[in-house]
């Protein structure tokens, strides 16, 4: 890649990237100063723990008590006080939490993969919002500690720092802007559109993308011209994602070339069956109660450093007098077969495995190497059982040397310092509702004859049909705008002064959606755009309708823009022959579309 320029600002900015992930989350920064080229750095004490595991990660991890107040978060989870305080005192542990956030679309494959219940009373954005809370003070407290006069320099920074957020692939815009709204009440942000505009995000996939590209890792592949897959293996999810350079030989822009991809495969469904396997073992044992105990010690122990079946896993537990050879339980120490803890990690790898696959099948151009990041990837036997099998089929598989954790804080931040990718694939189709002139000659129009009704312009409307506009797997350049036409009538001015339109999208197989009733299940309103026309209403004139009365008539457009990893849509019409449009903004919840016909 090209170096970064000296920033030109006119004064100093901060950046902050959140990667706020199942297990663990992480914060990276940038302090843009004017003349000074921009470098990417972590935040690595997280009070009161100070240097927590030595790899700026935290914990994932809320206690919530009694009264539903957070006592407990991140870091100061792994106090051993603060967990003899829960466990007396009966404080509720929010945890995974951030999956409860995921759309519907995206399931556990494997049994038994259940998200844990969230504490009493609490939703996914009022913890999601608490745990953005404990990491922007932990974010204040190193950057303070860290620079001269550092508590003036945050008092003149955080008005105007610009945040961004990470998530996995799968997800879009109703899920971004319920972390948006957690944003605001997490005090990152004002809820004014000024204040929203300073929350940006960014995929899991591409922020690893960013990453790679950072510390060389894809260089020689992408330089040729060829595509490279990112496998970014995280606690809950793992986030597959194909692209090339745009040009070769040049590390400045990239585009996506195979629709991404997100798995309900991470690591803590690792440890989810090897506690089932726990139950089977030990159920029946004295150690039955302690079963948790041990699910939690293997996960972090002989989880992360298991690599090889043919030799035994230890899970260290207990004392010398907890002894069982029946159990395998030997002086504290549970004995599991290798061959058995490589079951824990087959579903993973057999997911990985095929979706990595099918990337190269969809894909638009060559794809000889596969790089893996996140914190997952680090695991030895998933790495090398990958490396091995994807081998077989002429993949090379690398990770980088170390800080696979980081990749997608640094990444974040990256995305919004150099913008490498450029284009993008559409992941799902976008458009409208809307009504048509009604043709019984036309074999569909005839078989839906019992919905036709008799329009205020006085012709027969068919209702129920869908306008994609944005089309699934469609490639969508940063820049690029898809609308259509499409016209409102109404009896009175008043009733359009004020344009609300009901963006739909669609998640079904048909490449070509149309009849809505056909697969009505797979279309869900995506959201709501907005626009005052009050302006434009005045030059309407009344023409003659139904039943002796008339009508207005509105022309407008609805426009999308996707290239930017948020969906944005407008509506545009003309006044005086210009080209008008409301505001981008996006409110997801559904709305009464009124009489929109094409």
């Amino acid at each position: 890649m090209a170096p970064r320029t000296p920033y030109t600002g006119t004064k100093r900015k901060l950046i902050l990237g959140i990667d706020l992930g199942t297990t663990f989350s992480g914060i990276s920064y940038c302090l843009l100063t004017l003349n000074e080229v921009p470098k990417i750095l972590p935040v690595t004490r997280f009070p009161p723990q100070g240097r927590a595991a030595g790899d700026s990660k935290v914990p994932s991890v809320v206690w919530y008590d009694r009264d539903g107040q957070p006592r407990a978060l991140g870091a100061q989870t792994l106090d051993e006080n603060v967990r003899r305080l829960a466990q007396q005192e009966g404080w509720e542990k929010a945890v995974w939490f951030k999956l409860a956030m995921r759309p519907e679309t995206i399931t556990v494959s494997r049994p038994g993969g259940d998200i844990p219940p969230l504490p009493t009373d609490k939703t996914p954005v009022v913890v999601f919002a608490d745990f953005l809370r404990y990491l922007l003070q932990c974010a204040r407290a190193f950057i303070t500690q860290t620079y001269p006069n550092g508590d003036a320099l945050w008092i003149s920074l955080e008005s105007e720092t610009e945040f961004v957020l990470t998530h996995p692939n799968g997800w879009a815009g109703d899920q971004q802007e319920r972390m948006r709204r957690a944003a605001v009440i997490a005090g990152l942000i004002p809820g004014t559109i000024a204040g929203r505009q300073r929350v940006h995000f960014v995929t899991e996939g591409e922020a690893s993308l960013n990453f790679c590209i950072l510390n060389g890792l894809a260089s020689e592949p992408l330089n040729a011209g060829e595509g490279v897959i990112i496998v970014d293996a995280g606690g809950g999810t793992v986030d597959i994602s194909a692209y090339r350079a745009v040009s070769a030989g040049r590390l400045d822009s990239f585009e996506e070339i195979a629709p991404s991809e997100c798995l309900m495969d991470g690591s803590v469904f690792v440890k989810r069956d090897a506690e089932k396997y726990l139950y089977t073992l030990l159920g029946n044992s004295a150690f039955r109660l302690d079963i948790p105990l041990i699910a939690e010690c293997f996960d972090e122990g002989a989880k992360l450093t298991f690599r090889n079946p043919n030799e035994f896993s230890y899970i260290r537990f207990g004392g010398l007098r907890d002894h069982d050879p029946a159990v395998n339980v030997e002086s504290g120490s549970l004995r599991l077969p290798g061959n058995v803890v490589a079951t824990f990690f087959r579903p993973s790898i057999d997911e990985i495995f095929e979706a990595v696959k099918r990337q190269c099948s969809n894909a638009s151009r060559q794809i000889k190497n596969v790089f893996m990041t996140g914190g997952f990837s680090a695991n030895e036997w998933l790495y090398a059982e990958l490396k091995r099998r994807l081998g077989q089929i002429g993949l090379q598989v690398s990770r980088p040397d170390s800080h696979v954790n980081k990749a997608v804080s640094d990444g974040a931040v990256s995305f919004y310092l150099d913008h490498f990718v450029s284009a993008r694939i559409a992941k799902e189709t976008y458009g409208v509702e809307y009504a048509s002139h009604y043709n019984p000659s036309n074999k569909e129009h005839k078989t839906r004859e019992s919905s036709v009704y008799l329009s205020i312009a006085g012709d027969l409307r068919i209702p129920k049909q869908f306008a994609a506009i944005v089309r699934k797997n469609t490639r969508v350049e940063a820049k690029t705008e898809f609308r259509d036409s499409f016209v409102r009538w109404s009896r009175t001015k008043s009733d359009v002064e004020e344009m609300e339109v009901r963006i739909l999208r669609y998640i079904g197989s048909n490449e070509d959606p149309h009849w809505m009733d056909l697969d009505p299940r797979h279309y869900s309103t995506m959201c709501t755009v907005h626009a005052d026309t009050s302006v434009l209403v005045n030059t309407l004139q009344a023409k003659p309708g139904a039943a002796r009365g008339s009508y207005y008539e509105l022309d407008f457009d609805v426009v999308f823009s996707l290239g930017l990893t948020e969906l944005k849509a407008q509506i545009a019409w003309k006044e005086e022959g210009i080209e008008k449009r409301g505001p981008a903004e996006i409110l997801y919840e559904p709305a009464s579309i009124g009489d929109i016909t094409k």
